[in-house]
């Protein structure tokens, strides 16, 4: 008899252990759905937002006349700061004017000496220069 309550019992704890892995298996799946559910609606708000089209800033694209010294480099015609710097830019590298030891620096041609001041800038000065340059 003895035996018997013991394997009712052990089957009854069984049976509460299997019962309590259940539950704890059904919570976590749960867990998950509502994780995959938060984060499909970040994916789907990522989405919407990534459709809207960004309007570039007016100011950027006001056309500008550039100084003299400057159109000698990027021409005579009015253009955006934004389209002056990438001017400005295909100049330096056609003419091969980045500095070959550190390649942020410029080297100055005769037509940028005016321009820069000085035989050398660096490539951060760049855009503050034009700007004095751009009316």
């Amino acid at each position: 008899m003895a035996t018997k309550k013991k394997a009712v019992k052990k089957a009854v704890k069984k049976a509460v252990v299997k019962k309590a892995v259940k539950r704890a298996a059904v919570k976590k799946a749960v867990k998950k759905a509502v994780v995959k559910k938060a984060v499909k609606k970040a994916v789907v708000k990522k989405a919407i937002k990534k459709k809207v089209a960004r309007k570039p800033n007016a100011a950027f694209m006001k056309a500008l006349t550039p100084s003299s010294t400057l159109s000698g480099a990027i021409g005579a015609s009015a253009v955006p700061r934004t389209e002056a710097v990438k001017k400005i830019w295909d100049y330096i590298k056609k003419n091969n004017l980045q500095d070959k030891a550190n390649r942020r620096m410029i080297n100055a041609d005769e037509k940028l000496r005016p321009l820069f001041g000085k035989d050398q800038v660096s490539m951060f000065d760049l855009a503050k220069i034009l700007s004095k340059h751009l009316s």
